[in-house]
């Protein structure tokens, strides 16, 4: 993973439409009947292609270079081994000409994010535990995927993953203290970095059993639920690897995450490592870090709580 900030092309929900259509009519030479922008992140735009015929795609136009190759890989190799649905992957297209982003078509996914759901979210334990089940399932059968090597799914080389996320959590500290002696972020967050940094070796001293692939950021805005509630897909993977298999559970606590207990219930099943919560503290905190280096956005709904938790384990 690239620890650098990445200066994505401004693309409004206007452009992004006019860049989604191009891309649409491109892939399937059809009149389009109605579109809808979807939303993005730092660096993502989706948009929604309804053709006059009354098929769907969505478009996700890249607003960062060299994200594609990734992107589209890792969506086709999750397909390939998780039980719920991961979107196909139907057309890649290259910025150029008068389109001056990275972009791909690919199948739409019927329902909500759960984040959204909120009939799901007030709903009683046995459906929300029902919830989970299905959740930690689908995980569980991309977790069966394993390599020999730890790493990027495109070229994982490291023999472990203390290795492989040492090199990448060492480079998010070094740069997080930079900002903060520079002023341009805060030190209650580096101080907490720091006491954490300094427990590493401890908190890391057992390596996992095997290298798992894992979806990379698996939180409730990229579970889709349908008008059962029940979870139907997974979209939008982050960093996807094969990696320490907890190293995909600091996500689910966070947002309204937590409600379901999904965390607990992969726990349950799966087992956990002596030093999991300490582990899942530093991925959370180290994640949020990273996500602010990558785009200079920091969201503290999002940070304080993991910041909050990470000091909680260290007094522990």
């Amino acid at each position: 993973m690239k620890v650098e900030r990445t200066k994505p092309v401004s693309v409004n929900p206007k452009l992004a439409t006019e860049y989604a259509v191009a891309v649409a009519k491109e892939f399937q030479r059809k009149d389009i009947a109605a579109t809808r922008y979807m939303g993005g992140g730092s660096f993502g735009r989706a948009v929604l292609i309804r053709y006059a015929d009354g098929t769907e795609c969505v478009v996700k136009l890249l607003c960062a270079a060299g994200m594609l190759e990734k992107e589209t890989f890792d969506l086709k190799l999750l397909k390939e081994h998780c039980t719920l649905k991961i979107p196909e992957v139907f057309y890649v297209r290259e910025s150029g000409g008068n389109l001056p982003v990275d972009a791909y078509c690919m199948e739409k996914l019927e329902g909500k994010p759960a984040m959204t759901d909120i009939k799901l979210l007030l709903s009683g334990k046995k459906l929300r535990q029902s919830f989970a089940d299905a959740v930690i399932s689908g995980l569980g059968a991309i977790h069966a995927a394993t390599n020999k090597k730890f790493g990027d799914t495109l070229s994982p080389v490291y023999d472990s993953w203390r290795m492989c996320y040492g090199e990448f959590a060492e480079q998010v500290y070094d740069i997080a203290v930079k900002l903060g002696k520079e002023g341009a972020f805060p030190k209650r967050i580096t101080q907490v970095m720091a006491a954490a940094w300094k427990a590493y070796d401890e908190i890391f001293r057992v390596e996992p059993e095997e290298a798992v692939l894992i979806h990379g950021d698996l939180n409730v805005l990229n579970i889709m639920t349908d008008d059962s509630h029940r979870p139907v897909g997974f979209i939008d993977p982050l960093n996807s690897m094969y990696a320490d298999r907890e190293y995909d559970l600091f996500q689910f606590r966070n947002l309204t995450g937590k409600r379901f207990k999904l965390t607990e219930t992969y726990l349950k099943k799966y087992g956990a490592s002596g030093d999991c919560e300490d582990k899942l503290a530093f991925y959370g905190l180290w994640n949020e870090v990273y996500c602010f280096i990558r785009s200079g956005v920091l969201i503290p709904i999002i940070m304080n709580p993991l910041v909050r938790n990470m000091k909680r384990r260290l007094n522990r």
